[in-house]
């Protein structure tokens, strides 16, 4: 049965990501400018001056941050940010979205226009101290994650509705070759959201407008899916013992009724990743 993680009610809940080393949950409030975690069973919080989206680890107090004008080291332990790149500082359109890091200790982080623009966003890698753009023109960034063999990684955008397949290079995780469709949701009445891959090969896409997380084999056949009890679906992530239990981020947009905007938890048969290690 799925349960309320967290009452607090994100505007744009986003990010879900559990920390490996200290095993602990973080997520953010995108349009709140906030950076959430649980922490000795008390909620706590870190406030910033503009959006931020999406993190990965670095070691147990430093994270990789994603801002909607740069990409940031950030320590938690004592709140000081260290400038990596810009992320289309010059471009006051656009903001950071969906982000992960890939097996070879590269980040992916997707932008979007604030008004989900179209066309205003990109998707691209920080590997080895410098940003490159994977993918262009694309109106929001989705659905980044990572096949546990190393083969492929996953991306949408959701105005278009299509989950891509990206074969990556086994030696330094850069892409090879054009894309392939790997899920068309074009026709639903749903945006296909965040998403994660478990240890078996299935993505689990968080679906906006349909109050649920669906669950795909590696081929696309949909396995399974979990109800959510409030519309706007947007992140999830694995975590807890054996990294069974699945987390999800909502958001109130459009000042929806409780619960929406909460963090939910629900235990699970499937087995998560452990999220990948980011090398600065």
């Amino acid at each position: 049965m799925i349960e309320v993680f967290s009452t607090t009610a994100c505007a744009l809940g986003e990010g879900a990501f559990w920390h490996p080393t200290r095993q602990q949950l973080f997520w953010f409030d995108i349009l709140g400018m906030r950076l959430y975690t649980v922490e000795g069973g008390e909620e706590r919080f870190w406030e910033f001056d503009e959006c931020v989206s999406a993190m990965g680890w670095i070691d147990s107090d430093r994270f990789i941050l994603a801002s909607a004008s740069g990409l940031w080291e950030f320590d938690i332990a004592t709140g000081e940010q260290s400038f990596l790149a810009s992320l289309e500082a010059d471009n006051p359109v656009t903001r950071s979205n969906d982000g992960r890091a890939d097996p070879w200790g590269g980040f992916w982080i997707g932008t979007m226009g604030y008004n989900a623009e179209p066309g205003a966003g990109a998707i691209y890698r920080y590997y080895q101290g410098s940003l490159r753009r994977l993918v262009a023109n694309v109106t929001i960034s989705n659905a980044i994650c990572f096949a546990p063999d190393r083969s492929c990684a996953y991306y949408t955008d959701t105005a278009k509705g299509k989950i891509m397949r990206q074969a990556l290079d086994a030696d330094d995780g850069w892409p090879v070759g054009k894309p392939d469709l790997f899920l068309d949701l074009s026709a639903e009445d749903f945006g296909a959201d965040g998403a994660v891959v478990d240890a078996n090969g299935n993505l689990w896409n968080a679906q906006w407008g349909a109050s649920r997380v669906a669950c795909y084999s590696p081929d696309g056949v949909l396995l399974q899916e979990i109800a959510v009890p409030t519309p706007q679906v947007s992140c999830p992530a694995f975590g807890g013992a054996g990294l069974m239990t699945l987390f999800i981020t909502t958001a109130a947009d459009g000042d929806l009724p409780e619960p929406a905007g909460q963090t939910f938890a629900i235990a699970t048969n499937s087995v998560g990743q452990s999220e990948h290690q980011v090398e600065i």
